[in-house]
């Protein structure tokens, strides 16, 4: 039903158990697609949220849509460890504890691989999406001002690089130790030459 005014009614704020059950459903969801993808079933999400099946469906009416509603959630989290860096890291290594963290989270999570790889959901441009990409210019463009990454690195370039050492990271089952000696060699090809970029 339309407002007063003619536009859409504002869509009515859930009840409490309500919020519980999308929240739970949400935590589950993770779960479940993070051990086995995204082509785990609704039906092993709502068990482990212990909601019957048309609760799911009743919050997520696809699959697709708790999907993106997931993935948006993930998004945003991870935007926000962006941009906690850019407020109180240092510009000069911020990037790469970021990427740092993200290959650590795909290592355990087949839905960070999945969502760099751009695979098993469509994510439309704005949003949280356009949001991670902005932080991820930003801790570029600082490591770039501090001399510590390659002038002709670019958020291409990094998005690629993220992308397959997550997706390496998680098929291949790396443990810490082999992510921090990888994670050093793709650093150093990120860095200047000695010498070369250096700033006062």
């Amino acid at each position: 039903m339309d407002d007063v005014a003619g536009g859409p009614a504002a869509p009515r704020p859930l009840r409490a158990d309500a919020r519980r059950n999308r929240a739970a459903i949400l935590a589950a969801a993770e779960a479940v697609f993070s051990q086995q993808g995204t082509s785990a079933s609704t039906e092993e999400v709502a068990a482990r949220a212990g909601v019957a099946v048309g609760t799911v469906f009743r919050h997520f009416p696809t699959k697709d849509a708790l999907l993106r509603a997931m993935m948006k959630d993930l998004l945003a989290r991870l935007a926000s460890e962006a941009a906690a860096l850019i407020s109180h890291g240092d510009p000069a290594t911020a990037l790469f504890t970021f990427f740092a963290y993200v290959v650590e989270q795909a290592a355990a999570k087949k839905t960070v691989s999945d969502l760099l790889a751009s695979e098993g959901i469509e994510l439309q441009a704005g949003g949280p999406v356009s949001t991670l990409r902005q932080e991820l210019q930003a801790l570029l463009a600082g490591a770039r001002q501090a001399g510590a990454v390659r002038e002709d690195v670019g958020t291409a370039e990094v998005l690629a690089l993220l992308a397959a050492t997550s997706d390496a990271a998680l098929r291949s089952g790396w443990d810490r130790d082999l992510q921090q000696r990888t994670l050093a060699i793709v650093f150093n090809g990120l860095r200047p030459a000695l010498g070369a970029g250096a700033r006062s």
